[in-house]
């Protein structure tokens, strides 16, 4: 433990020393309590848990917690140190065919003296990589070379690379991220099939490639976020990802966000994106937090913690009619109504409007709204409330009847503006992808750790939007980030790939 009682040293050289001291020591802490906390809820559900619980899911619990640390360290720029309990890295495997790359210093004569420089020796560093379907050793060469003339040494710098002082190529690390976060592959199942390969992966390795990664990609997300508040119209909706609690062994309920920017039908030239914000609960400030300073149209379901944000009138509220929809769809398969059904029928006759009007500019799409769509729409609110009286309150239907009349006067500005949808599907879609991939982990070990799946998701999910692969997108991203000028961030985005 640092003795704090002493007084700082004023020698700027001492106090470094000290500071990076400090900051090893934090690193450390932070560490051991989050293992400290995972051994605690592992022993609490092996005693009490459910018969169910496995070792398979604390694997899973494990590695969001060892993703949040990495995140955590990348972001604080934490000393990278190797406890002296860890077991030493394996070498890369002979059998992994090798690519050799040299890097000279360029000059043939010493900068010095301009004397003949000689080759003492050489550095190699071996960085493992990824491209699609084989494992690859980037074996980068770099001779030392000392002047003939005079006592100067010189040599190639090394180049950036993603994660300092590691050894995963761009590829790589591309590839563990899109199969967890968009092929749903847990790190301790990738872990076992790199072992197929001869390689020694373990899952708290890669939890560490994927923190640092999203933490070093976060900007990219950020430049996302900033391009969908851009935009005119947006679709927002959120979705419940379990959070281990701190200091309790338990999980509570956080949420994912997903705000939508998509102008493809019609026929606007912005390309589209999904931007994931995470959060600890699903209080009203979280929406109003991420999209302060937007002002326009949002497609939303009925969340109350969204009224907040449509009372100073920057942002104008458009309700989904797939909701409404839905809760009629539900009614009619358990109880077969025919007043349900004709609900369902009447909606179809607005969706089969809407086909119609896919891809025009917004003047055509207003008129052939008002044109075929409005009468079918008036006459669905005036049938609605003629069933209502006739049918009990507290009866599923009526319940179904009563939210799409409340829902109807939100859903009519689609009828009068061509940039809007009538429905929120936009962002409904969006969370196809956590939900899939919710099934394959058990929770999320933080907020950092959830953080770091709102990046992934992000930057994943819009480069599908814009039909690009994420993979070698992200590779590419990978690769040039390091040295890339935060101003010029937006070179980098997946509509912009090269």
């Amino acid at each position: 433990m640092l003795d704090v009682t002493k007084s700082l040293p004023e020698d700027p050289a001492e106090l470094r020393a000290f500071t990076s001291l400090l900051l090893a020591e934090v690193k450390a802490q932070a560490v051991l309590i989050e293992k400290l906390r995972h051994q605690l809820a592992g022993h609490r559900a092996h005693r009490f848990g459910a018969s169910s619980e496995t070792a398979e899911q604390l694997q899973l619990a494990l590695e969001m917690s060892e993703i949040a640390i990495a995140a955590m360290t990348a972001k604080l720029r934490l000393p990278d140190d190797t406890p002296a309990d860890k077991r030493k890295r394996k070498p890369i495997p002979d059998h992994i065919p090798r690519m050799e790359v040299e890097l000279t210093p360029g000059n043939t004569e010493c900068a010095q003296c301009g004397g003949k420089l000689r080759r003492l020796g050489e550095d190699v560093t071996e960085e493992l990589e990824y491209v699609p379907g084989r494992f690859i050793v980037n074996r980068i060469v770099r001779p030392r070379m000392a002047c003939s003339g005079c006592d100067c040494f010189t040599q190639a710098p090394l180049p950036s690379r993603p994660i300092e002082r590691g050894r995963p190529g761009p590829g790589l690390l591309a590839h563990v991220l899109v199969n967890k976060y968009a092929d749903h592959l847990p790190l301790y199942r990738q872990s076992q099939i790199f072992e197929r390969e001869g390689l020694d992966l373990d899952r708290s390795t890669l939890a560490d490639w994927v923190g640092k990664s999203t933490a070093l990609l976060e900007p990219l997300a950020d430049a996302i976020g900033r391009h969908v508040l851009a935009g005119q119209a947006i679709f927002a909706d959120d979705t419940p990802v379990a959070m281990q609690a701190p200091g309790t062994g338990k999980t509570q309920t956080a949420r994912l966000w997903a705000y939508g920017r998509d102008e493809r039908p019609w026929g606007g030239g912005a390309p589209p994106a999904s931007w994931y914000r995470f959060s600890s609960d699903r209080k009203g400030e979280h929406p109003k937090d991420h999209l302060a300073g937007y002002s326009g149209w949002m497609h939303a379901d009925g969340y109350a913690g969204f009224e907040d944000l449509y009372r100073n009138g920057a942002i104008r509220e458009v309700a989904c009619m797939a909701h409404v929809r839905r809760k009629f769809v539900d009614v009619h398969k358990a109880q077969g109504s025919a007043i349900a059904d004709e609900a369902i029928r009447r909606i179809a006759g607005l969706y089969a409007v809407e086909k119609l009007a896919r891809g025009l500019p917004p003047d055509k799409r207003v008129h052939i709204r008002q044109a075929e769509a409005r009468p079918i729409f008036d006459g669905l609110e005036a049938w609605l409330n003629a069933q209502l009286p006739g049918i009990s309150g507290k009866s599923p239907l009526g319940t179904a009847i009563r939210y799409a009349l409340t829902r109807m006067a939100r859903m009519r500005p689609y009828l009068d503006h061509g940039i809007l949808e009538i429905d929120n599907n936009t962002a409904e879609r969006a969370m196809r992808a956590v939900a899939l991939g919710r099934k394959n982990y058990l929770f999320v070990g933080s907020q950092t750790g959830g953080k770091s799946a709102a990046i992934a998701y992000t930057l994943i999910e819009t480069a599908k939007l814009n039909g690009v692969d994420p993979q070698a997108w992200l590779a590419d991203t990978l690769a040039r980030i390091p040295d890339h000028k935060i101003n010029r961030i937006d070179e980098l985005l997946p509509w912009n790939a090269r």
